[in-house]
C-alpha cells in the first residue's frame, strides 16, 4: 500500500507500550491470523467464539512482525500492549494504511432501514457526475469498476481501511459506505474520517445483540457524536433524524417536510416515479426508475449527501433517469405480461409494513406476500413482521435463513402476529411457488427478506439460494404454464 509505521509509531497512536524492537516496521495489519505475514501487524481480538491471543503462534509462524496483545505474552515477538485490542484496531489500521480517508471522501450510511440502496445510489450519482467512486456494503465492495465479495455490511478494521487504501491507491476520491450498528459498537470504522454522514431512520431491529431500542440508537448517534465530520445528512422525517439534527453541532443538511431536500409532488409511473423536489438551489423536477415514497426519501438522502460529497443539484437531476436498480432492493423481476413479482430486502417491521404499502399502490387485483424471519435474531421482531405483513391480501409464511432454529418454530413465532390469510409453508422455494401459482394478471407478488443473497442458511450449511432466480423459474414453469394458478396449502392460521 506504499506506507508503513513503526511499532513506536503506532503505541503512541494508541498509548500502549512495546516489548521487543520498537523501530520494527510494519506495512500490514490483520486481525486474522491466516492473513498474516512478513511485515503484518496481526491484532488479537476477543470475538464472542474466539480470542486472538491463542492464535499469536499461528501468526507469527505465518511470519507476522509484530502482534497487538492486551496482556504480556510468552513469545519471542515483538508486542504492542493496550488495554482492548479491538477498540485500537480501527485507530492502528488506519495509521498503518496512511489515514486513507484523508484521500478519499467517505460517505457512511446509517440507519435501519436503506443503507443499501442509499449507498448505491450515492456512488452512482457520484460516478456519473464525473467522479471516479468506490463502495462498501452488503451486496459488494466495489473499487472503480472492480468488485469484490462482502462477508457483512461493513468489515472488521483491518480489512475496512485496507479496502479504503486500495481506493486511494487507484485514484479513487468518493466512497460510499455502509456503517452498521454492529460496526459502531464494534469500533470497526474508528480512525475514520467521515466527509459525509448521513442517517436514513430507526426502527427495531438488532436487538438480540443491542438489547434494547435505546442502545440501538445509541450506537447508531455514535457515528454522528465521535467522529469528524464534513457534513452530515438527516432523514428529519424520522424522529431519531429530527433528534440527532438538532443536537448535530456542525455543518448538515436535513431531508423531509420543511427540510433542506423536501418532496413537493411525488406521482407513480410505470417506470418508476416523477417528482418535484424543493433544493438548496432552486425547484427541480425530477424522475427516477424507483418506486414507493420510501424509496423516493432513500433517493433524497442520497441526492442531498452527492451534493455535501461535492456533486451539483442541477448536475445530479440530469442523471437520475441513468439510475439502475439496487440488486434485491424492490427489484421487479417479472416481464410486463405476467404477474408483477418483487424481491425486497425488506426483513424489519417497519420495511415490511413500506414494502407492502407500495405493493399496495402498485396493484390492480391482489396483494400477495412471501416472508419469513431469521433464525437466531431478534426474535421480538417476530410477531411484529407477521402484523406488518398481514396489510397483504394473503401471507405465505415461510423460512428466511433459519441458521440452526427449527423453520417450523420460527413460523410459530411470526404467525401470532398474522391477522390475515395465511399460507404455512416452510419450505421457501414450494412457498414462492405457491404464491406465484394462485396469482393473476394484475396481482402483486411481494418476496421479502433475503433480497440479493444467493444462499440459505440452514443448519449451518448455506444452500444455494436466489430468490430472484427461483422466482423466475415459478413464473416459467408455473405460472406460465398455466395462466390460471391453483390455491394450494392450507389458508388460515
Amino acid at each position: 500500500m506504499g506506507s508503513s509505521k513503526s511499532l513506536a509509531e503506532l503505541a503512541k497512536a494508541v498509548q500502549g507500550s512495546v516489548i521487543g524492537i520498537s523501530e520494527t516496521r510494519v506495512h500490514d495489519i490483520t486481525h486474522d491470523s491466516r492473513q498474516a505475514g512478513p511485515g503484518t501487524l496481526f491484532v488479537a481480538v476477543s470475538g464472542a467464539e474466539f480470542d486472538g491471543h491463542d492464535f499469536v503462534d499461528q501468526a507469527t509462524r505465518a511470519g507476522a512482525e509484530a502482534v497487538c496483545v492486551e496482556r504480556r505474552l510468552a513469545t519471542d515477538v515483538n508486542q504492542l500492549v493496550v488495554g482492548n485490542t479491538r477498540a485500537v484496531l480501527g485507530k492502528l489500521a488506519a495509521e498503518v494504511h496512511g489515514h486513507p480517508s484523508a484521500a478519499v471522501d467517505v460517505a457512511g450510511v446509517t440507519g435501519t432501514n436503506g443503507k443499501t440502496t442509499v449507498t448505491h445510489y450515492i456512488e452512482s450519482l457520484l460516478a456519473l457526475s464525473g467522479f471516479r467512486t468506490g463502495i462498501i456494503g452488503t451486496i459488494a465492495s466495489r473499487i472503480g469498476g472492480e468488485s469484490l465479495p462482502s462477508a457483512r455490511t461493513t468489515p472488521e478494521a483491518s480489512d475496512f481501511q485496507r479496502l479504503l487504501a486500495r481506493m486511494r491507491d487507484a485514484g479513487v476520491t468518493k466512497a460510499a459506505v455502509e456503517v452498521s450498528s454492529h460496526a459502531l459498537d464494534l469500533h470497526r470504522v474508528d480512525g475514520t474520517r467521515f466527509a459525509v454522514a448521513a442517517f436514513t431512520n430507526l426502527s427495531q431491529d438488532h436487538l438480540d445483540f443491542h438489547g434494547s431500542m435505546e442502545e440501538y440508537r445509541s450506537a447508531k448517534a455514535r457515528l454522528f457524536r465521535d467522529f469528524e465530520i464534513g457534513t452530515a445528512v438527516f432523514n428529519v422525517d424520522d424522529r431519531t433524524g429530527r433528534d440527532l439534527a438538532t443536537a448535530f453541532p456542525g455543518e448538515k443538511l436535513t431531508v423531509g417536510r420543511g427540510a433542506d431536500f423536501e418532496v413537493l409532488s411525488a406521482e407513480s409511473v410505470v417506470a418508476g416515479t416523477e417528482f418535484r423536489m424543493m433544493t438548496p438551489d432552486g425547484v427541480f423536477a425530477a424522475s427516477a426508475a424507483v418506486h414507493g415514497r420510501f424509496n423516493v426519501s432513500n433517493l433524497m438522502v442520497a441526492i442531498a449527501g452527492s451534493v455535501a460529497a461535492g456533486a451539483q443539484v442541477g448536475r445530479l437531476v440530469d442523471q437520475l433517469g441513468s439510475l439502475g436498480p439496487v440488486p434485491g432492493r424492490f427489484e421487479i423481476v417479472s416481464r410486463e405480461d405476467e404477474p408483477t413479482v418483487i424481491v425486497d430486502y425488506a426483513h424489519t417491521p417497519d420495511g415490511i409494513a413500506m414494502a407492502v404499502a407500495t405493493g399496495r399502490e402498485m396493484v390492480s387485483g391482489k396483494l400477495i406476500v412471501v416472508f419469513g424471519a431469521g433464525g437466531d435474531r431478534d426474535r421480538a421482531k417476530r410477531p411484529l413482521m407477521g402484523g406488518a405483513a398481514s396489510a397483504a391480501d394473503v401471507l405465505v409464511v415461510t423460512s428466511d435463513n433459519p441458521r440452526s432454529e427449527d423453520p417450523d418454530k420460527i413460523i410459530d413465532d411470526v404467525m401470532e402476529g398474522v391477522t390475515t390469510g395465511s399460507i404455512r409453508q416452510s419450505d421457501r422455494r414450494k412457498a414462492i411457488a405457491e404464491a406465484i401459482g394462485m396469482a393473476r394478471t394484475g396481482d402483486v407478488i411481494l418476496i421479502l427478506g433475503k433480497g440479493h443473497e444467493a444462499g440459505q442458511e440452514i443448519a449451518g450449511e448455506v444452500l444455494a439460494f436466489d430468490d430472484r432466480d427461483v422466482a423466475r423459474e415459478s413464473l416459467n414453469l408455473s405460472w406460465k404454464s398455466t395462466n390460471n394458478g391453483s390455491d394450494s396449502g392450507s389458508m388460515g392460521r
